[in-house]
């Protein structure tokens, strides 16, 4: 890993654009179904495990390391040798899957000298004042303390509440997308990583049109003249939601790069700087909410 420098101290206070992302110190990677999985639906473990040595490396440098993971559905329907159809099916392959996905990570890990920690979470963290303060103390004490908080929504209870919205401000999430952009706003993030199949943004979808062009980067505000059509395959959150997301974290001044986990090093190249993937720059102080 290419990153050198001391991490930020001051989360939310990066130099403008690729060139501060190695100072960052609170790091929030959100990892898609199809990073996890392979294409038969089996766990990607060699692309995983590099994607964990990084992490690690992170947390060793002095950083601080969080992870929302997909996936326990799709490993839960190979167990359970069923391909979903409806909810109850759904839960039930999330319930089957979980433990597997969180033995991945606590055991490779464990073989890099750290500890990984489950949090699987709902709506109702995040819109209920004393459980989000509950849920704020659980993370900042785990990251005090060297852990490697690994999130997932929480399948197996979350359910038709995934599409209400509360009285209050605070927004819900419908899948890891916005989970995870919710995680960085809350813990006041340094940067947010989207890794899913997809290297970029585009102009279009670059599977139905060859002249699709990547957008390296993104101002904060800018009318995004792209053609959203087509989701991901395996995941519930497709590009809408993945944009979504990054707008949510960025307007809330944490900057997030979407690039695609199937490259190898790539969480490397984003925290080197290097022009990999797409940048939502985040909105400037006066422009916070």
């Amino acid at each position: 890993m290419t990153n050198t420098s001391e991490p930020s101290a001051n989360p939310g206070a990066l130099p403008a654009g690729r060139a501060g992302l190695h100072l960052a110190r609170r790091i929030v990677v959100k990892l898609g179904t199809q990073v996890v999985l392979d294409a038969e639906g089996r766990p990607a473990l060699s692309r995983l495990y590099g994607l964990m040595e990084t992490v690690a490396e992170v947390r060793r440098k002095g950083g601080q390391p969080v992870l929302v993971s997909s996936g326990a559905i799709g490993l839960g329907a190979r167990q359970l040798g069923i391909k979903p159809e409806g909810l109850p099916q759904k839960q039930a392959c999330a319930a089957a899957g979980q433990g597997q996905l969180m033995s991945i990570y606590q055991e490779g890990f464990a073989r890099m000298g750290l500890c990984a920690a489950q949090v699987l979470l709902t709506e109702d963290d995040f819109a209920d004042p004393v459980r989000h303060a509950n849920l704020r103390h659980t993370l900042d004490t785990l990251l005090e303390l060297g852990a490697i908080p690994v999130l997932n929504e929480n399948d197996t209870v979350s359910t038709l509440e995934l599409e209400r919205t509360f009285s209050g401000s605070t927004p819900v999430f419908s899948d890891n997308d916005h989970l995870s952009a919710l995680v960085a706003t809350h813990l006041e993030a340094d940067l947010l990583v989207l890794l899913s199949d997809v290297t970029a943004l585009h102009t279009k979808n670059p599977e139905l049109y060859p002249d699709a062009t990547p957008l390296a980067e993104v101002p904060f505000g800018a009318d995004l003249q792209v053609d959203l059509e087509g989701t991901s395959g395996r995941g519930r959150g497709g590009m809408v939601s993945k944009v979504e997301a990054a707008q949510v974290a960025a307007r809330e001044g944490v900057p997030v790069v979407l690039a695609s986990g199937l490259v190898f090093r790539i969480l490397d190249q984003i925290l080197a700087g290097d022009p990999v993937g797409t940048l939502f720059l985040p909105a400037p102080p006066g422009a916070r909410p």
